[in-house]
């Protein structure tokens, strides 16, 4: 399952976002993150992904958004087991 993370994509919560992990994963698909550059990515690229996800319609380094999108899986993670962390 191929997510492509783009200024363009879909927003969804913290919680949207654990819930959509939980399903892909409970149904043993391995996921994907693409991270574009500050250019954004191609088109097919775009198309080639299930889920076109944006997290801000601001522009971040490419280094911290790896750390922001590492803290948002295990986020979703945490919340998917009903965890404290995520409040």
């Amino acid at each position: 399952y191929t997510i492509a993370f783009c200024v363009e994509g879909k927003g969804m919560s913290s919680e949207q976002f654990s819930g959509l992990i939980s399903k892909v994963s409970d149904n043993g698909k391995k996921i994907c993150f693409i991270i574009g550059s500050f250019y954004g990515l191609d088109e097919n690229i775009k198309a080639f992904a299930d889920l076109n996800l944006s997290v801000s319609k601001m522009t971040f380094p490419h280094q911290l958004f790896r750390v922001m999108c590492l803290e948002q899986i295990y986020r979703a993670f945490k919340i998917s087991e009903g965890g404290t962390y995520h409040k």
